[in-house]
């Protein structure tokens, strides 16, 4: 078993609403293993989508530890956060995420120049080349397709080597047939770079191709499965 990239001890969130306090996570205990690939199932509203924020230090949990790439998040200001994320995560939402008025090249660079690499552009470059658009650099994301923004996302994810990629539902906006190119990509990324893999999805048979499969309910660990990958 590899040693664990991200511990989460005893982790819940509570959040107000109008009708009283919400409890999203109810007390997660999970560990996953530096270069795993683990696929987060569950029914809507089981918890999924919130975790993954807890795991990128974009939501704080109440209570609890999180523990990811050597950091102790629990402790951790908006300014460290912001740096453990440019660092260590590279997240994959549904809906792209990427800026209209820059270019794809644009998109994947800029975040590298924020992080001071001197390199980005090539940087940038390179990545979409191995996503298949070396040929869509200068293109905008209006004039791209669903499946080419969510490249440009993901090479856009795994540009700085995060340790760990985050993907939620990925594949959520595009059809079948794109959705099933962005998915190999994804794991040929995920395995040619060793980067620990936490994929949200619905699709039962794409969390089977994980080391493991966790299983969410009312904001608990129902269940850890091993996957065909383990």
């Amino acid at each position: 078993m590899p040693q664990n990239i991200i511990e989460l001890a005893s982790v819940k969130l509570t959040l107000p609403s109008a009708a009283g306090p919400v409890n999203i996570l109810r007390g997660i205990d999970l560990a996953i293993g530096a270069g795993e690939a683990a696929g987060l199932v569950g029914p809507s509203g089981s918890g999924k989508s919130t975790l993954l924020m807890v795991l990128a230090g974009l939501e704080r949990p109440s209570e609890g530890r999180i523990v990811a790439a050597g950091e102790d998040l629990t402790g951790l200001g908006e300014d460290a956060l912001a740096r453990f994320r440019r660092n260590h995560i590279g997240i994959v939402f549904q809906s792209f995420h990427l800026i209209p008025t820059m270019t794809a090249l644009e998109n994947v660079a800029i975040p590298l120049e924020f992080a001071g690499r001197q390199d980005a552009f090539a940087r940038a470059e390179e990545e979409l080349r191995l996503v298949g658009l070396g040929h869509r650099l200068t293109h905008y994301p209006g004039q791209l397709s669903g499946g080419e923004q969510q490249r440009v996302a993901l090479a856009r994810a795994v540009a700085g080597d995060p340790e760990i990629l985050l993907a939620d539902e990925p594949t959520g906006n595009l059809d079948q047939a794109t959705g099933h190119e962005i998915i190999e990509l994804m794991f040929d990324l995920h395995t040619r770079k060793g980067t620990t893999l936490v994929l949200i999805t619905h699709d039962e048979e794409l969390a089977a191709r994980c080391d493991r499969v966790i299983r969410l309910r009312d904001g608990l660990v129902e269940s850890i499965e091993a996957g065909a990958a383990a």
